[in-house]
């Protein structure tokens, strides 16, 4: 008689060893219509880095030894230094060797949109490492408010030969940037900060200030410096605080605890007191310190978008593969009828997020090189909400819904190796950090007010038009809604509404008419209230080969 009580048979391999990029067909087309002549070799060789067994395990590892504070030396000495696991420093080393942090100032046209491929790319094996580098891209415009400090280090920010050590800028090869912005009595509401910085002397870097105050979101506190807001006389003002001054010396920043997270291990949050001692100097005019710290607030929400697209392009490929090798009732999973809706109504939203943070990134990419003129410029204003908010609101759900398709494994985190569990609990962050929902629907209307959105988005969806009934009946009530026509209370919807009709008109350009018909159909003349719930007829097999081919 066998003692053996069951053998391991019908769980799917790990989703491992593919090349993200080579397999990603919504993502190379979206690419060749923005920047038809970009060079994808860079992209391809990120794909089969980002897609390898050893980032997955470098992601697993980070995320599952958190960083660690150490506030003191054996001696007694206050130090306020994070230790990482290795991981977390292998996992920057790559990022940077990519370039997604700084690189792209220093180079020519399509940067940004190659750039934002790469991150949606490394986005996808989760390793909750891209705050800094996020914030290391965005810092290079709100510098240049001080001259000084973008000439020293500018070229540092764009490097890309990672250097983790505790040193001085100027002996590193490359260096990170974080930001300080948010109080514990204010949140959002920055203007409520009391953080205040009085006057010490001028200097090379320009006017030097002594801070004094507190921030309860100080995000990645081993940056090298950071930008940081502060009252002065004439309001609140922008900093530029580095972790160690020009003289040689440690500025002062006192950590006092890591945010113990709901997801996002890898990354520290931190919370820092400012004890008087501590140096910063004035980036651009005093009391101007909102518009200039939102000019890097504003390219962190073109991350938050391409991150929660790299997520959810993660979690539909983790939950095609499943399904693919899994049986169910006599069949694989994906050959199930419903499960095939769910499958290719979860390609569809990954596809359209994908589209849309990527067009967000061709706007920026073209007013940064002087192309585009004027729509381009409303564009980059217009669309920087409308995606912030309305691909990060559908993360958490998308996710809910890829991980049903594993089971009760995808709810198991298994040390680490449930990955799905991972991106689950990653997805509220691009929600919340850098303005959450109200914040980013206000933010709309206020670019409304601006130039004359309505001609730009009609001049973006006119290749649309007359190709579904649904996507016209929109169109024809959105520009009056556009036009002054919405208050606070419906900022959301419209937010949605202009969000839906641009992903739309964008998946008319770059995708197939089974694509861009389903998702008229599920999102424009449907409520999109739960997924797998596309009419019988789509082509369902033709959507989901799409998204992942066998």
């Amino acid at each position: 008689m066998s003692t053996t009580t069951h053998e391991v048979f019908n769980q799917s391999s790990p989703w491992a060893g593919a090349n993200l990029f080579d397999l990603n067909r919504p993502l190379r087309d979206a690419l060749a219509h923005h920047a038809p002549t970009l060079d994808t070799a860079r992209l391809r060789a990120l794909g089969a880095q980002a897609g390898s067994a050893e980032m997955q395990q470098h992601a697993r590892l980070a995320n599952l030894h958190k960083p660690v504070l150490h506030a003191h030396d054996v001696q007694g000495r206050r130090i306020d230094q994070v230790e990482f696991h290795p991981s977390y420093h292998a996992l920057m080393a790559a990022a940077l060797d990519h370039g997604l942090h700084g690189t792209p100032w220093s180079a020519g046209a399509g940067a940004h949109v190659e750039r934002a491929a790469g991150f949606m790319l490394f986005t996808e094996c989760e390793p909750s490492v891209l705050c800094p580098v996020s914030m290391t891209y965005a810092v290079t415009p709100a510098l240049r408010a001080n001259a000084a400090i973008a000439k020293a280090w500018t070229s540092r920010l764009a490097a890309t030969a990672y250097d983790p050590r505790f040193l001085p800028y100027e002996r590193k090869a490359a260096v990170t940037m974080g930001m300080g912005m948010t109080e514990k009595q204010g949140g959002s509401d920055v203007r409520a900060n009391t953080t205040r910085a009085e006057f010490e002397a001028d200097s090379a870097w320009g006017r030097a200030y002594r801070l004094t105050g507190h921030k309860w979101f100080f995000s990645a506190p081993m940056c090298d410096a950071f930008l940081v807001l502060a009252q002065t006389p004439a309001g609140l003002s922008c900093f530029f605080v580095p972790r160690w001054r020009p003289d040689g010396n440690v500025n002062p920043i006192r950590i006092q605890r890591l945010k113990d997270k709901l997801g996002n291990h890898a990354n520290a949050s931190s919370e820092v007191e400012f004890g008087g001692d501590v140096t910063g100097w004035l980036v651009g005019d005093e009391g101007r310190g909102v518009p200039q710290i939102l000019a890097m607030g504003a390219l962190t929400r073109l991350d938050c978008a391409l991150g929660t697209a790299g997520l959810m392009r993660a979690a539909l490929s983790i939950a095609i593969h499943h399904t693919r090798e899994r049986l169910a009732f006599g069949k694989r999973l994906a050959a199930q009828p419903l499960m095939k809706n769910v499958l290719a109504d979860l390609a569809l939203e990954s596809e359209a997020a994908t589209a849309l943070a990527l067009r967000l990134a061709q706007s920026i990419d073209a007013t940064e090189h002087g192309q585009g003129g004027a729509h381009e410029a409303v564009m980059r204003r217009v669309l920087t909400p409308i995606a912030k908010f309305w691909i990060c609101k559908r993360g958490a759900p998308f996710a809910q819904e890829a991980m049903e398709c594993l089971g009760g494994n995808g709810y198991v985190e298994a040390a680490g190796e449930g990955v799905m569990a991972r991106i689950y609990r990653e997805m509220p962050l691009n929600s919340i950090w850098e303005g959450a929902g109200n914040i980013m629907a206000l933010d709309l209307l206020r670019a409304l007010r601006g130039a004359d959105v309505v001609a730009a988005l009609e001049h973006e969806w006119a290749p649309a038009r007359g190709a579904h009934a649904a996507f016209d009946r929109l169109a024809a009530t959105l520009a009056a809604r556009v036009d002054g026509g919405t208050d606070e209370a419906g900022a959301r919807a419209l937010a949605r509404d202009v969000a839906l009709l641009m992903q739309a008109a964008l998946l008319r350009r770059h995708s197939n008419d089974a694509v861009f018909a389903a998702f008229c159909t599920s999102r424009l003349a449907q409520a999109p209230d739960v997924f797998g719930a596309l009419p019988a007829a789509t082509p369902f097999d033709a959507i989901i080969d799409r998204a992942l081919p066998h």
